[in-house]
């Protein structure tokens, strides 16, 4: 896939902030920026971190002892010592995670900012995990004869069973690309679906169902291991379509799906 439909991920926009990156990167991030609302609202708020926290926990940092975290990393063998922290915002933030570390405890103030910024999407844990695993996946991975209709139904209603669902291969039918099984995995104790499916262009994509009592949410994207994903959640399940498919096209197939299921 171009890497002109690639949804950039938190890593590639905290570079960007940060100026890390190559003139060719900062081109490609911003030309996204400029076209994609989503991209250049999770920049707005990764750029919240760069709040001035500094100055505001001055004291905290003062008060951390010193000579016993000096100490501390004294006795640590070569090969774990922290690096020399670089200065500006991940500088500091290393900095106040080594006063926690040593048992200096922040006010409420200091975890009600904290959580405000920095905490992630609730659901986003699972949708993380999912990643790591569709990375994996390859044209070959789901190659073979699709499944007949009647195959499809015994799949899905394995599925419908352990999610309480009505996924049918109907509802499941995506535009131009093939479906190609479903299969029952398992998060954190929890059912969950997987509906796989091959792009002749794009390769692998996968639409994945789990329990969720997050409640209801539009869809949303996101950029993961090259990768991209729209996901949305019902009052009772949360939902992710992911793959290599350029993002508007994402978009249009996870609303098609989205209307039917």
């Amino acid at each position: 896939m171009n890497d002109k439909n690639q949804i950039p991920s938190d890593e590639e926009l905290t570079a960007y902030i940060d100026g890390e990156l190559s003139d060719t990167e900062v081109s490609r991030i911003e030309a996204i920026l400029g076209s994609n609302e989503h991209a250049a609202a999770r920049l707005e708020f990764l750029s919240l971190s760069g709040l001035p926290f500094q100055e505001a926990f001055e004291p905290l940092l003062g008060a951390a002892p010193k000579a016993a975290l000096d100490a501390m990393v004294g006795t640590m063998p070569a090969e774990i010592k922290p690096v020399s922290a670089r200065s500006g915002r991940r500088g500091f933030l290393g900095a106040l995670a080594a006063c926690l570390v040593a048992g200096i405890v922040a006010d409420r103030a200091f975890i009600g900012i904290r959580n405000r910024v920095h905490a992630p999407d609730e659901s986003s844990e699972w949708r993380a995990v999912v990643a790591e695993y569709i990375a994996l996946y390859t044209a070959d991975t789901v190659a073979g004869p699709s499944p007949s209709s009647e195959d499809q139904l015994v799949q899905l209603a394995r599925l419908n069973d352990k999610l309480g669902l009505s996924l049918s291969p109907e509802a499941l039918s995506l535009p131009g690309v093939e479906f190609k099984r479903a299969q029952l995995l398992q998060y954190d104790e929890r059912p969950l679906a997987q509906i796989a499916y091959l792009d002749p262009e794009a390769g692998p994509l996968a639409l994945c169902i789990v329990r969720s009592d997050v409640g209801t949410k539009e869809p949303d994207v996101e950029g993961r291991l090259g990768m991209n994903v729209v996901y949305w959640s019902s009052a009772t399940h949360a939902f992710m379509l992911i793959g290599r498919i350029p993002i508007d096209r994402m978009q249009e197939l996870a609303e098609d799906v989205r209307t039917r299921v």
